[in-house]
């Protein structure tokens, strides 16, 4: 609920906190720095502009760590009053200040903060001192104080001004770490050794045609495209979800090139540029600047509401019509029902928001490291019996056959050890199997997981 914040609230809280200065400086004599948010207006608080602090301290914390900066004390608090943190640290006074004048002046949302650098005696340093300069108009650029004096801008305008800052800078940023996250994806899932049938460090599974570094060249060309796919939920997030799938189609088309000219023609990703392209999308489209979606089931049906209407006319299609199957996946539909990475987008990602993402999770809560859980969580998605790749080279029977041989290794164990999956890696690769399209779920369990964790 949105609070206004009152003058008398105002003055105390600014008496506490020079109270407190003087306690937390007679205590250390040492520097301390107080932060504050440049905030316009009676409404001091929101989820949007507390991000915005915690962007602040987490760069703070970098910045003097680089610098050797010792951290001797810290206290922050957000509230309706606003966001504030007293931090106490050694070194000297004018080189924190230094530091915090690079903050406000060079990082995007550094014209929102109030770094303000106290002598262990207490004197609060100028800008001037270490090269500073007078701070510019949020909403006009103009340089100095004299907007502010003159009152040139009305509150609405500058409220208007710091969200489009804070806006601008989360957007970008977001954007921008979903990209490194889904290219960081295909990465941990190409590299989680042993994978039955499936490239990885031990060896190149069921598969002659591409090898681990093929799968490393392709995840890092793909990192453009999960930017254009979160623009294009973002672009289409006030439209139907249908409406979003069209343009992503056509952006997967353009990313399946790049992949395969740095392949030399080889499919490594085609059904990750799919099922990740989509979550890169539904990212973009349920976006929100102070606290972005990052809830898997959420994700997972922005998914299907994207894709369920043109999936369910592509099906309805073939069998009206089941001479104009295309594709492996179209005869398998017709033959056994198996809707392969359409299917599953279409229900949400069920395979990856509720089996392998609880196992993987559930994995590292016990201990387990990154590599053995993933390698766990694959397990769990082969042993459904859904992979058109499994079926397309061992037939119906011998995919069915590699399931019931998964689950029984699964029902010994939860989570194998590496050396019992390595058996299976064997088995697998003398039947000529590979689970493609479970790789391309545990890709997407990673990709949501990253995104879950962030901050």
């Amino acid at each position: 609920m949105v609070r206004e914040v009152t003058l008398p609230e105002m003055l105390d809280v600014r008496e506490r906190r020079a109270a407190r200065q003087r306690e937390l400086l007679g205590q250390y004599h040492a520097p301390l720095i107080s932060f504050t948010m440049n905030i316009p207006g009676p409404v001091k608080d929101s989820p949007l502009i507390r991000r915005g602090f915690r962007a602040g301290l987490a760069l703070l914390e970098e910045r003097l760590g680089r610098a050797g900066l010792p951290l001797l004390h810290r206290e922050e608090r957000e509230g309706h009053t606003g966001c504030e943190a007293l931090w106490v640290s050694g070194g000297e006074a004018l080189e924190i200040k230094r530091l915090c004048v690079q903050i406000e002046d060079t990082f995007p949302l550094g014209r929102l903060f109030d770094l303000d650098v106290l002598t262990p005696a207490g004197e609060k340093l100028d800008r001037e001192l270490v090269g500073g300069g007078s701070r510019d108009c949020i909403v006009c650029g103009a340089p100095g104080r004299d907007c502010a004096a003159r009152r040139l801008h009305s509150v609405p305008q500058l409220q208007e001004a710091v969200r489009a800052i804070l806006t601008g800078y989360f957007y970008a940023a977001d954007r921008d770490r979903a990209a490194v996250l889904a290219t960081q994806a295909l990465l941990d899932e190409a590299h989680t050794t042993p994978k039955p049938g499936l490239v990885d460090e031990n060896n190149t599974g069921s598969h002659t045609d591409m090898d681990l570094a093929a799968f490393e060249r392709s995840a890092r060309t793909l990192t453009p495209y999960w930017s254009k796919c979160f623009e294009l939920g973002r672009e289409g997030a006030e439209s139907p979800p249908e409406e979003t799938f069209p343009a992503l189609q056509q952006a997967g088309l353009e990313a399946e090139r790049a992949m395969l000219e740095v392949t030399g023609g080889v499919n490594t990703h085609k059904g990750a540029i799919f099922l990740l392209g989509l979550l890169c999308a539904a990212m973009g489209r349920l976006w929100d600047p102070g606290a972005p979606c990052r809830d898997p089931e959420a994700l997972g049906a922005e998914c299907a509401a994207m894709v369920a209407a043109a999936t369910a006319a592509h099906w309805s299609e073939l069998k009206t019509h089941p001479e104009r199957a295309a594709t492996a996946g179209d005869n398998f539909y017709l033959q056994y029902g198996l809707t392969g990475a359409r299917g599953e987008a279409a229900q949400g990602l069920p395979g990856a928001v509720n089996i392998a993402l609880p196992v993987y999770e559930t994995a590292l809560a016990q201990g387990l490291d990154h590599n053995h859980a993933g390698t766990a969580a694959l397990l769990h998605l082969i042993a459904r019996g859904l992979d058109t790749n499994m079926v397309r080279r061992g037939g119906w029977e011998g995919a069915q056959a590699a399931a019931r041989e998964t689950q029984a290794l699964l029902d010994r164990a939860p989570f194998p050890p590496l050396d019992a999956i390595s058996a299976l890696d064997d088995a697998f690769i003398a039947q000529n199997l590979s689970p493609g399209g479970c790789a391309d779920l545990l890709a997407g369990t990673y990709l949501l997981h990253g995104w879950k964790e962030e901050n």
